[in-house]
C-alpha cells in the first residue's frame, strides 16, 4: 500500500522503531543466567574438592573470572556447599535456576541440570583409579623427586631469572601467573608457584585439554583404528528415517574436526559461547554428545576455520566409537597416556552421561603438563617406548589449510607460531592454549618445554609467544633439533 500522508510515515517509523527494539531482546537470557550459575558451581566445586583450595581462595581467584556476575561472597550468599557430599549449588529464586556441580572420584566435578534429584548423585559416573601406585617418591620425570644439579653453564641464569620475573610481575592485575615451569633437555631448571599453589595443585586446563585429546586420538590413528581422512562414522542428529539422499555431514573427516574446519553451523563463536552450544554441556548438565551432532552443514568441510569446542568433541566421539565397552573407554586416557607418563595427578572430566569433555575439562598440575610436553619434545618417545608416532607429531605441527588467512597459527588441536612472530621467536615452537592462560610450549630447537598456568580474568591478554621470547633468551639453540615436517 502506498504511503499517502505524514501520519502514515510517522506510524511506519514507530513500527520500525518497535521492531528494532524487539530485535535487541535477548532471547537467550535464561540460558546465560543458567550457565552463569553453572560456571560458578563448577569452578567452586573443583576449586574446593579437586584443587583443595579454601572458599576464600576460590572467591579471590577462581571466581574472579566471573567479575560482577559472582553470586555471594566467601562469607555466604545464594549458594550452598555440602562438604560431606562434595557438591556446590548456586542460584535459585531471583538469581535464576539453581545449578549443582558434584565431585566424583576419578573425574572431578560433574554439573547436573536444575531439576536433578540431589539424592541421586550416586548414579553419576565415577572412574576407579585405585589401581594407581604412588609415584611421588620416584625420580623425575616418572615421579616428583628432583635431584639438584648445577645449571648448565651455557644457560644464562640472569636471563632465566628475568623471564621468571616477567611472567609473575605483570602490569595488569588481570594476569595472574600461578605457576611457571621450564624444562631444558628434560630437566627442571625453573619452577615457581604463586602463594596458595604448589606442585600438587590441580587446576582446570581449559582448552589445553584439546591437545591431550588430539594425542589420544593420534594413538588410535597410529594403531589404524581411526583414519584422518575417513568420515567420522557416527549418526547425525536429528535422525531422519528413509533419507532420500546421504547426509552431507558424512563428508566431514577426522582431519576436518581436528583442524577446526568441520563446516558445521557455529554455536560457540560469534558471541554465543555462554548462551548455546557447548556452554550448556560444560555448565548446565546437557549432553556433550547430543549437542555436537545436532548442527547443520553450512560450508564445505575444510574451507573455513572456526574455533568450536564441538569440533573437538566430534573427534572425541569418533575416538569413543573404537571401544567395545564403556569401562575401556573411560580408562583409556589413564592407561594409555597419563599413567605411562607419570601423570598420576591428572583427572579427565566427563559430562553426567560419562562422555569425556576433552575440549576443556581436564584438571592437572604444572608438573603433569610438563611431562606431557616432554613426550612431544622427545618425538613421542617415553622411557624407551614410542607412545605416539613422529608422523602424528608432524600432523599436529602442520598448519590447517583453512588457518592460512589467520597466519597459519593452528595445526591439529595445537597452536603454531603465527607468521608475524616467526622473526622474534623460534618458528618451530608449538603450544597448547587454554582460557585464563594455560600454556604448554614445546620448543624443539632449544630443547625446551615451558608450562605456564594462570588464573587470568577480565581482558586477560597474557601472550605465550612473548613468554617464549623472554625464556628463550636464556638458552642456546639445540644442535640436534629437526625441522617440522608435514603429514599428508
Amino acid at each position: 500500500m502506498p504511503i499517502r500522508n505524514l501520519g502514515q510515515i510517522v506510524g511506519l517509523a514507530a513500527v520500525l522503531t518497535a521492531l528494532n527494539a524487539s530485535a535487541q531482546y535477548d532471547y537467550f537470557d535464561h540460558n546465560r543466567q543458567l550457565i552463569r550459575n553453572g560456571v560458578q558451581a563448577v569452578l567452586s566445586c573443583n576449586g574446593l574438592f579437586t584443587s583443595h583450595r579454601t572458599i576464600d581462595q576460590v572467591f579471590t581467584d577462581e571466581l574472579a573470572y566471573l567479575g560482577e556476575r559472582v553470586i555471594g561472597t566467601a562469607s555466604g550468599g545464594n549458594y550452598t556447599v555440602d562438604r560431606d557430599a562434595r557438591w556446590v549449588g548456586v542460584g535459585g529464586g531471583t538469581d535464576g535456576d539453581r545449578v549443582h556441580a558434584v565431585f566424583r572420584d576419578g573425574i572431578g566435578c560433574i554439573v547436573v541440570p536444575p531439576d536433578w534429584d540431589m539424592s541421586s548423585t550416586d548414579e553419576l559416573p565415577t572412574i576407579d583409579l585405585s589401581y594407581r601406585t604412588d609415584t611421588t617418591r620416584l625420580p623425575w620425570p616418572m615421579g616428583d623427586v628432583v635431584t639438584p644439579t648445577p645449571l648448565d653453564p651455557r644457560i644464562s641464569e640472569s636471563a632465566l631469572s628475568a623471564a621468571e620475573t616477567w611472567a609473575f610481575e605483570r602490569s595488569s592485575s588481570e594476569q595472574k601467573t600461578v605457576s611457571l615451569l621450564v624444562l631444558h633437555k628434560g630437566k627442571i631448571v625453573l619452577e615457581r608457584y604463586a602463594d596458595g599453589f604448589d606442585m600438587t595443585t590441580r587446576t582446570r586446563t581449559w582448552s589445553t585439554a584439546k591437545s591431550i585429546a588430539s594425542t589420544l586420538i593420534g594413538m588410535k590413528v597410529d594403531s589404524e583404528e581411526l583414519a584422518l581422512d575417513e568420515p567420522l562414522g557416527f549418526e547425525w542428529l536429528p535422525v531422519i528415517k528413509d533419507r532420500p539422499a546421504p547426509d552431507p555431514r558424512d563428508s566431514i573427516t577426522l582431519r576436518h574436526a581436528l583442524h577446526m574446519s568441520s563446516g558445521l553451523y557455529p554455536v560457540d563463536s560469534f558471541g554465543m559461547e555462554y548462551a548455546t552450544g557447548s556452554g550448556l554441556a560444560y555448565w548446565a548438565g546437557a549432553s556433550s554428545v547430543q549437542g555436537m551432532r545436532n548442527r547443520g552443514l553450512i560450508r564445505e568441510p575444510g574451507t573455513f576455520w572456526d574455533y568450536e569446542n564441538y569440533d573437538t568433541l566430534l573427534a572425541v566421539f569418533a575416538l569413543k566409537q573404537t571401544f567395545a565397552n564403556e569401562s575401556d573407554y573411560q580408562l583409556f586416557p589413564h592407561k594409555a597416556l597419563f599413567d605411562r607418563l607419570g601423570m598420576t595427578k591428572t583427572l579427565a572430566s566427563t559430562d553426567r552421561f560419562g562422555d569425556f569433555i576433552f575440549s576443556s575439562q581436564v584438571y592437572t598440575n604444572a608438573r603433569d603438563l610438563a611431562r606431557f610436553g616432554l613426550l612431544f619434545l622427545q618425538d613421542g618417545q617415553w622411557q624407551g617406548e614410542q607412545l605416539i608416532s613422529r608422523e602424528w607429531i608432524d600432523f599436529v605441527r602442520t598448519p590447517a589449510p583453512a588457518s592460512g588467512v589467520r597466519g597459519n597459527d593452528y595445526g591439529g588441536q595445537w597452536w603454531l607460531v603465527p607468521d608475524e612472530r616467526k622473526n622474534d621467536v623460534p618458528s618451530d615452537a608449538y603450544s597448547t592454549a587454554g582460557n585464563r592462560g594455560q600454556y604448554v610450549i614445546v620448543v624443539p630447537s632449544h630443547d625446551l618445554v615451558i608450562v605456564r598456568r594462570g588464573l587470568d580474568y577480565g581482558r586477560q591478554g597474557f601472550n605465550r609467544w612473548d613468554l617464549l621470547r623472554e625464556v628463550v633468551k636464556a638458552f642456546p639453540k639445540s644442535e640436534t633439533a629437526l625441522p617440522a615436517q608435514s603429514i599428508h
